[in-house]
């Protein structure tokens, strides 16, 4: 794997993480777009995995705000991250996309207009006709004003379902001491350091809602996938897009949940591998 950090237009940098570079000419790369609450180095697995099964070079960069990449911007809209997806595109010479979760919201939109031959999406946390709900954010809000990060945290995992539906029955009382008992952790630490990041992402996406007809201009070539355990909301937006959406293709893997990209699991693999060679 290299790493490199490249420029924006606007000036600013992308770190940049590329596994499979020496099978370039084999055809063009896929671009990974991460999620919130993550960084590329979570999609390392998943990139390596892929690559050796594709033949091909796959690329994931951090989105602004994580690792080298530059800080996000405080007025930041979606547009931000398909301006930067198109940066990465033009200096891999990719045109296949992967977008998971928030990065497939990201993906879902900038396919619309710039050149994407060919896209995939996992669990995208894309807002059609209001199917994103966020009125857990003035709660949210309240605890940061607080100086409590450990609630605020709950909230936002509770609000996303981001433990499943399990968790999101959980009392806040039980999701916040959990997040006190694993502050010292790597992934504790992480989701502090990227909580402001990702809430400004999941305001963005509420404030992209559109309905499904406009994803009319997506790329022919769309493959649709949600995990069975998934939280339901993912698969009422992705039904709408298919519906609408004629050439794609929409699959439900059994037995994964939404970190299942995280996982790499071989049948999400193959699954993949299969729809980019074509």
């Amino acid at each position: 794997m290299t790493r490199e950090n490249i420029r924006t237009p606007d000036g600013g940098t992308l770190e940049l993480f590329s596994t499979g570079t020496e099978l370039a000419s084999a055809g063009s790369g896929v671009v990974i777009v991460p999620p919130s609450m993550v960084t590329a180095a979570d999609y390392t697995k998943f990139a390596q995995k892929l690559s050796a099964a594709l033949g091909r070079p796959v690329h994931t960069f951090n989105r602004r705000g994580r690792g080298s990449s530059s800080p996000q911007p405080e007025d930041y809209t979606l547009d931000v991250d398909i301006r930067d997806l198109d940066t990465v595109m033009k200096h891999t010479s990719s045109t296949d996309v992967f977008g998971h979760s928030f990065g497939g919201a990201v993906a879902l939109h900038a396919a619309r207009t710039l050149p994407v031959e060919r896209l995939a999406v996992y669990d995208p946390a894309v807002s059609v006709n209001h199917s994103v709900k966020a009125d857990w954010t003035a709660e949210y809000e309240r605890a940061v004003a607080a100086g409590d990060d450990d609630r605020a945290l709950a909230v936002l995992k509770r609000g996303l379902e981001a433990g499943g539906s399990f968790s999101s029955r959980m009392p806040l009382s039980m999701l916040t001491l959990a997040n006190k008992l694993t502050a010292g952790t790597s992934e504790g630490k992480q989701q502090r350091e990227l909580m402001r990041t990702g809430v400004r992402e999941i305001k963005a996406i509420i404030a992209a809602d559109m309905p499904a007809e406009p994803f009319l201009e997506l790329p022919l070539e769309t493959l649709i996938v949600v995990g069975e355990k998934s939280p339901a909301y993912f698969g009422v937006a992705c039904g709408q897009i298919h519906d609408v959406l004629s050439g794609s293709s929409y699959t439900i893997l059994p037995g994964l949940g939404h970190d299942g990209v995280i996982k790499a699991p071989d049948r999400l693999i193959k699954e993949l591998a299969d729809f980019f060679a074509g």
